[in-house]
C-alpha cells in the first residue's frame, strides 16, 4: 500500500509509519515542526492549503492515516482559532483532498468527544464534547462523514509508549521517568480513561487500512483505568517504588479545560472484527517492558 501519514512525528503516526515501513509498505510521513523518523518525509502545514496540496501530489497515496491535530487541551481552550484551524479545517482540507485523489482515509479521533458522565462507551453512543479539543474532534468527525462515503473513524484514548515523540514525553514514560529519580508524582484517582500502547493502535489502524473497514471504530485498550491505577500498575511492573505515587483528585489540579471523569471505550467491535486485537492494560504495560528494553 501507497500510505501517507500525517503527524508522522509523533507519537502515533510515527510507530504507524515504523511498522508499516518494516511491513514493505510504501510511506510518506508528515510533520510540521519535528522531522519525521520513519517513512519518506515532507513538511506539511494543514493550515497550509498548497503544502496539503503538494504532500498529495508527491505522494499520490492510496490511504491517508491522519493522525496530526492539536492535542493540548488547555491550549485548545485558550487558543480555540487555532485549534479551530488545525482539528477542524485542516480536516477539511484532507477530507477534500482524499476524495479528489480517491484515498481511503483513517481519521484519529479521540474519547474526548464524551463527556464522562457515563463511561465504557460504544460507538452507538452520542458524543457530547465538554472542552474545546473535544468539540473540534467531533466537528472533524461530521467533517469526515459530509465529504467522504467511504472512510474509518477510529477513536482512541491516552496513547503511551516507548519513546517520547514530536518533543514530549507520554504519561507512561513521565510516570517512570519520575519514579526512576526518586520524585513524588501526583496523579489523579477521578479520571479514567482506556490507556492505549501505540504499537497495539499502529497494528489496528494498518489492519483497518489493508481491509478497507469504514465507519467507526474504537481502538484503544480494553481496561479501563484511573490515571492513579495506571500509574501503580506501571511502578509494579518496572519493580519501582509505588508509594512515590501520590493520589489527588481532578479538581486540585491547575487544568484550564475541564477534563472528562470517565471516558474509557468499549472496544467490543473491535475485539470481534480484527485480528489485532485491543490489548489489556496488563499486556500492554507488560509490552512496554519488552519494547523499553530491546
Amino acid at each position: 500500500m501507497r500510505i501517507l501519514v500525517t503527524g508522522g512525528s509523533g507519537l502515533l503516526g510515527s510507530r504507524i509509519s515504523e511498522i508499516a515501513v518494516n511491513q514493505g509498505h510504501e510511506v510518506y510521513s508528515t510533520y510540521n515542526t519535528h522531522h519525521s523518523p520513519h517513512g519518506i518525509p515532507m513538511k506539511m502545514d494543514l493550515m497550509d492549503e498548497g503544502s496539503c496540496k503538494r504532500a498529495f501530489q508527491k505522494a499520490d497515496p492510496e490511504i491517508v492515516i491522519h493522525c496530526a491535530a492539536l492535542t493540548n487541551v488547555d491550549l485548545c481552550e485558550t487558543n480555540k482559532d487555532m485549534a479551530w484551524k488545525i482539528n477542524v479545517d485542516g480536516t477539511r482540507k484532507i477530507a477534500e483532498l482524499c476524495k479528489r485523489h480517491g484515498c481511503f482515509l483513517i481519521l484519529i479521533s479521540t474519547d474526548y468527544v464524551f463527556d464522562g458522565v457515563k463511561g465504557f462507551y460504544s460507538e452507538m453512543d452520542k458524543p457530547s464534547p465538554i472542552n474545546y479539543y473535544g468539540y473540534t474532534k467531533l466537528k472533524a468527525e461530521e467533517v469526515v462523514k459530509e465529504t467522504l462515503r467511504e472512510y474509518c473513524i477510529a477513536r482512541t484514548s491516552v496513547i503511551f509508549g516507548s519513546r517520547p515523540a514530536a518533543g514530549k514525553i507520554n504519561f507512561a514514560l513521565w510516570v517512570l521517568k519520575s519514579l526512576k529519580s526518586g520524585k513524588r508524582v501526583n496523579i489523579v484517582t477521578d479520571q479514567v480513561n482506556s490507556p492505549t500502547l501505540n504499537s497495539n493502535l499502529a497494528n489496528m489502524l494498518l489492519e483497518v487500512a489493508e481491509r478497507r473497514l469504514t465507519g467507526i471504530y474504537h481502538l484503544a485498550g480494553s481496561t479501563p483505568i484511573s490515571r492513579y491505577d495506571f500509574a501503580t500498575l506501571l511502578a509494579e511492573e518496572f519493580k519501582l517504588n509505588k508509594e512515590l505515587i501520590q493520589p489527588t483528585t481532578s479538581d486540585k489540579i491547575n487544568w484550564i479545560a475541564r477534563r472528562p471523569r470517565n471516558t474509557s471505550l468499549d472496544v467490543t467491535k473491535a475485539s470481534d472484527n480484527l485480528r489485532n486485537k485491543p490489548m489489556s492494560i496488563q499486556e500492554a504495560v507488560r509490552e512496554l517492558r519488552k519494547e523499553l528494553e530491546s
